[in-house]
């Protein structure tokens, strides 16, 4: 089929940073690690797809239209409040959730019960990814500190002051300002550090994500690198059309007129060596004798001229 610009935007790729890569829409990287947990599709209110651990003290919420996408949340129980809120917007890659959901996966089915661990007292720890790999820290105002990334694309602040029990204390983040174009993953106080930092070695996984074209949005374009997942299909050759067969004619005849042009310059005028030896014998054959007033003169390479006949004696 011809190549058409509507096939372009549903052309797949590989996106690389990932943390730019936005939404694909679905969150099924997110839900993977946890396709084994209840699934429960809410018709009515904003959230529509709550996934629960067994025993339910888990709980990780899709919010299709809201701008806080996501919220995860772990209890004591069943039915006591969140010890710690994880909230991801709707711009950020469901890649990135997946470096939470998978850790929490892993907790709940080792049977301990991490995912409720105290946070370590060194706020430095739960970063540590993202300084292994390269993140510069500045100190953009008093009572926080912010990591960058090299590209200068993503950061992560932290707020360092004596926060409360549910306070959001460490933001993750990528992508330029603004309502489309930011991703945002935050944490409130008591999140256990090791959940933060496997998402931000989320972040920072080399790893591309696959995008439709159309899922980039286009203030990003210039931020991203973006690789074809498959080269695009060869478009099949046009038949010539009318114009083209008389160019073809022209063409050819032109060729011919300059070859046969070239055959007769080549004629008149030899340029190989043979060429001017035949030419050279040819002028030696044409140029007569020199002779005298006693005869034709004998020259080098010619033949004496021939006697007379001997007149018959008579008696």
């Amino acid at each position: 089929m011809p190549y058409n610009a509507t096939d372009e935007q549903w052309r797949e790729y590989h996106v690389t940073p990932r943390y730019l890569a936005g939404s694909d829409g679905t969150g099924d990287a997110g839900f993977a690690p946890v396709a084994n947990w209840s699934h429960h599709h809410l018709d009515e209110g904003p959230c529509q797809l709550l996934v629960t651990s067994p025993d339910q003290r888990i709980r990780i919420g899709w919010f299709g239209d809201d701008f806080e996408l996501w919220k995860i949340t772990a209890s004591e129980d069943a039915a006591s409040a969140p010890r710690w809120t994880a909230t991801f917007n709707h711009v950020t890659p469901a890649e990135i959730v997946a470096g939470l959901t998978t850790t929490l996966a892993h907790d709940y089915d080792a049977g301990e019960q991490r995912f409720l661990a105290r946070p370590s007292m060194y706020w430095a720890d739960a970063l540590k990814p993202l300084t292994d790999a390269g993140w510069i820290r500045r100190k953009p105002e008093r009572g926080t500190v912010e990591f960058i990334a090299p590209d200068g694309q993503a950061g992560a602040l932290v707020d360092i002051t004596l926060s409360g029990r549910d306070d959001e204390t460490i933001v993750l983040w990528a992508g330029p300002p603004g309502w489309g174009t930011r991703a945002e993953a935050v944490f409130t106080t008591r999140t256990p550090t090791h959940l933060i930092a496997a998402t931000a070695a989320a972040m920072t996984d080399l790893t591309p994500v696959i995008r439709e074209r159309h899922a980039i949005h286009p203030a990003m374009e210039h931020l991203v690198t973006l690789t074809p997942v498959h080269p695009p299909a060869p478009t099949a050759p046009r038949s010539p059309t009318p114009l083209d067969v008389r160019r073809t004619a022209v063409t050819q005849a032109v060729h011919r007129a300059a070859v046969t042009q070239a055959v007769h310059r080549a004629a008149r005028n030899p340029r190989t060596a043979a060429d001017l030896r035949v030419q050279a014998a040819r002028s030696r054959t044409a140029i007569p004798a020199p002779t005298s007033a006693d005869g034709p003169r004998n020259t080098p390479g010619s033949s004496p001229p021939a006697k007379p006949p001997t007149p018959a004696h008579r008696r």
